[in-house]
């Protein structure tokens, strides 16, 4: 008996540092794991707080290096804002240059700005409204970005900056793309949905990499150009930018229907900033066919006028003494075969599917977007299965369209995405 105690008191013993073992391994394990966990988590943040490259001083900034990022959305460089580009409410504004791809998938860069909030951002970092701006030009002066008192394109531009204010206040970061060709090498391809709906998401990826502390969860706007681009925008961002969460879109006054508009133009026989904005259409559409002759297209008292697309912008080039001295039915050349031209202008139709909820604002006195075309759009949209609010806002003009739907929009914003 006393030999068989003798053997269970050794056991006990045993047994004990047998558990005490295990709890040792398991103890080393979650110490290993812990570590593990803190080395990745030191190396996450130490990618998000990547030393940001300085761009260079003036017009430097916007002449992209030789190599350029093979990801799209990748920031390349940036450096602080200054004149009419830096937002009053903002804790900073950045220009920003960063990567994108063109409908044909080079690589390109994209110029822009970026401005943040006062005070502390949410949880999950600052919520993003990525403003697609409206037409301006297509010359490289023409770009947001580079708006100053003096700018060609000051009064296209810097009628916003009081809603991008409003924005700021209320808690959203705001990016702000020019767009692929505009203010960098390269053509300008105006109111082509993909070359736009990619500079618009590329630049809140890009923003991200800039500051950590804005978030993955955006939002888009824009007006005119910019509603078309907004719902390009809409319409690529889960497949472009998967990583990120769009929350909703507004587009005021969305271009639309735009080969649908061109048996019009022989019945509009009085000098109008039609003609300024038909001649961009078609630069843009040029910018995608090799086929789209110009001088075979235009009329020659407009073709005088072309190359100044290049150096002007829209303010300039509708004035009476330029293309807006001359009637739109006077654009094409007598005989003039538009056979090439039609797929592309076809294909600026912002018809697109997205889980997204939009947001339509149209004024109904605007004579720039018919309002015909922005109501045979939103019955597209609904049809292809989009979930539309459409807001039309009596005796509004093109551009007073903006102020009339602002309180709509902010309301839109904070029901998809609360700011704080």
């Amino acid at each position: 008996m006393r030999e068989e105690n003798e053997l269970q008191a050794h056991a006990v013993p045993d047994r004990v540092r047998q558990t005490l073992a295990i709890v040792a391994i398991g103890a080393a394990a979650l110490l290993l794991c812990a570590a593990s966990a803190e080395r990745a988590d030191a190396k996450a943040k130490g990618k998000a707080h990547a030393k940001v490259t300085k761009g260079p001083k003036g017009l430097k900034f916007y002449k992209p290096p030789k190599k350029l990022p093979k990801q799209h959305g990748t920031l390349i460089w940036a450096r602080k804002a200054t004149g009419l580009v830096k937002l009053t409410d903002a804790r900073y504004t950045k220009l920003v240059l960063y990567s994108s791809r063109t409908p044909q998938g080079a690589k390109t860069a994209v110029s822009g700005a970026v401005s943040v909030p006062k005070g502390k951002p949410p949880k999950h970092g600052w919520p993003v409204i990525s403003w697609a701006h409206g037409t301006t030009g297509l010359a490289d002066a023409c770009a947001p970005s580079r708006n100053s008192a003096t700018s060609p394109a000051q009064q296209s531009i810097s009628y916003i900056n009081p809603e991008l204010n409003d924005w700021l206040r209320a808690g959203y970061a705001v990016v702000q793309t020019d767009y692929q060709g505009l203010g960098t090498p390269g053509k300008h391809p105006y109111l082509i949905g993909e070359a736009e709906g990619r500079s618009v998401l590329d630049i809140v990826s890009a923003a991200r990499q800039l500051d950590p502390k804005i978030g993955k969860r955006f939002l888009i706007s824009g007006h005119s150009q910019g509603g078309q681009s907004a719902l390009f925008a809409a319409g690529e961002a889960s497949t472009w930018t998967p990583k990120l969460r769009l929350r909703g879109a507004v587009a005021f006054a969305p271009a639309s229907h735009i080969l649908e508009q061109v048996p019009l133009l022989p019945n509009l026989t009085a000098p109008s900033a039609l003609t300024a904005l038909a001649t961009m259409i078609l630069d843009g559409a040029s910018t995608q066919s090799s086929a789209i002759n110009e001088n075979a297209l235009l009329s020659d008292e407009v073709l005088a006028f072309y190359p100044r697309l290049q150096t002007e912008c829209l303010e300039q080039l509708a004035a009476p003494n330029e293309l807006g001295g001359i009637p739109p039915s006077h654009l094409v050349r007598s005989g003039a075969d538009l056979t090439p031209v039609n797929p592309v202008l076809a294909g600026m139709n912002p018809l697109v599917r997205t889980a997204a909820p939009i947001l339509i604002a149209q004024g109904t006195a605007d004579t720039t977007v018919f309002p015909v075309y922005t109501d045979q759009l939103k019955d597209e949209l609904v049809k292809a299965g989009d979930q539309v609010s459409y807001n039309k806002y009596s005796g509004a003009n093109h551009v007073a369209v903006v102020t009339s739907g602002e309180a709509d929009a902010m309301a839109f914003f904070q029901a998809q995405l609360p700011a704080r």
